[in-house]
């Protein structure tokens, strides 16, 4: 079996080739061992962004075409598999994607091809949940700003510890969290072992569960009347897009706390400034934008009390290892004619 392990500067290319091999239990140039070809990608060092019809890749078609060269079966995170690219390896079977959505992947050429495609939920879940509790307590305790102001202008903000600027504790503090999924149901669990009081909006999360975690189901609306803190964690559907806008904020209490590190778009950004300056929010902490990176006259960069952090929430050494495994798994499995356990074009079964 020929494999392509097509990495970049954060999943990077050994750490996908040794997984498949530890996966197949075979060392290089041993009997059996599978001949694991290589690609190198340039992301991060150079953004992603749409290739041949996919919509986040990197690299160029005519790479990938060119490495796939008889290849069973491909791991990446970033590299575009297109209709092209699938047009022009017939013995391609399976394309294992280390990310939450395989979104470098044009799913309905895959299926038409014959090609099971597969993805990673979960591969960051314990990373960007940290980093969504480390804005939150960056937030409500002022830690960035009073820290940059201190470096680099040596000033003391000594009035910070006025009863009318200090920070607020997470214990007994009310924090909603918009959206259960993987990383907010764990964002829900270390809250709560930090004594707050945890509120959650999901239409889709089971109440029990919920429960059973620590936190309270809440409705949105009441969720950002009731807390210190909101912190995003939804999806981007047309449904949640511009989720928070000027009508919702206004609904937080004065000088609450709004954390987003889950997608752009879930925010309407225009009323942000305005809500920073007046007070009705008293931080803004950001990971994710709708421009990334934002534009040199973004309008919050002199808006008060804002964090901003370059889309780093799930960016850690675990996760890319993480979703090397998860990918060698989907290998492993093919490889033993078993099912895929996150497959993402389930009508490629139903081909010969």
């Amino acid at each position: 079996m020929r494999i392509l392990a097509a990495g970049d500067e954060f999943v990077r290319t050994d750490l996908l080739a040794d997984a498949v091999r530890a996966e197949l239990g075979t060392a290089p140039g041993a009997p059996g061992a599978p001949e694991v070809s290589r690609l190198d990608l340039p992301w991060p060092v150079e953004p992603f962004g749409p290739v041949g019809g996919v919509h986040e890749a990197s690299g160029t078609e005519e790479q990938v075409i060119d490495a796939l060269k008889g290849a069973e079966v491909a791991v990446t995170q970033m590299a575009p598999f297109t209709e092209k690219v699938f047009a022009s390896a017939p013995g391609l079977r399976l394309v294992s994607v280390c990310r939450g959505g395989p979104v470098n992947v044009d799913l309905k050429a895959a299926t038409a091809a014959g090609v099971a495609v597969t993805y990673a939920p979960g591969r960051n879940a314990a990373a960007a949940a940290e980093f969504a509790v480390g804005m939150i307590l960056a937030a409500l305790r002022r830690i960035p700003g009073s820290s940059a102001e201190l470096l680099r202008d040596g000033t003391w903000r000594g009035d910070l510890y006025a009863y009318d600027n200090a920070g607020v504790e997470l214990e007994n503090s009310t924090v909603g969290l918009v959206g259960y999924g993987a990383i907010g149901a764990r964002v829900a669990r270390v809250l709560v072992a930090f004594g707050a009081r945890v509120l959650v909006s999901d239409p889709y999360a089971d109440p029990g569960q919920v429960r059973a975690d620590g936190a309270e189901p809440a409705d949105l609306d009441d969720l950002l009347r009731r807390s210190t803190a909101v912190s995003l964690h939804a999806r981007l559907t047309d449904e949640t897009h511009h989720l928070i806008d000027a009508e919702r904020l206004a609904l937080m209490p004065h000088g609450a706390v709004l954390v987003n590190t889950a997608r752009g778009g879930l925010l309407d950004y225009a009323p942000l400034p305005g809500a920073l300056r007046s007070g009705r929010l008293g931080a803004l902490a950001l990971d994710v934008y709708d421009v990334e990176p934002p534009p040199a006259d973004w309008a919050l960069r002199d808006a008060p009390n804002v964090i901003a952090t370059p889309h780093l929430a799930g960016c850690s050494r675990q996760t890319a290892e993480r979703a090397a495994r998860i990918v060698a798994a989907e290998v492993g499995r093919y490889s033993r004619g078993e099912a895929q356990a996150h497959l993402a074009n389930p009508d490629v079964r139903d081909r010969p």
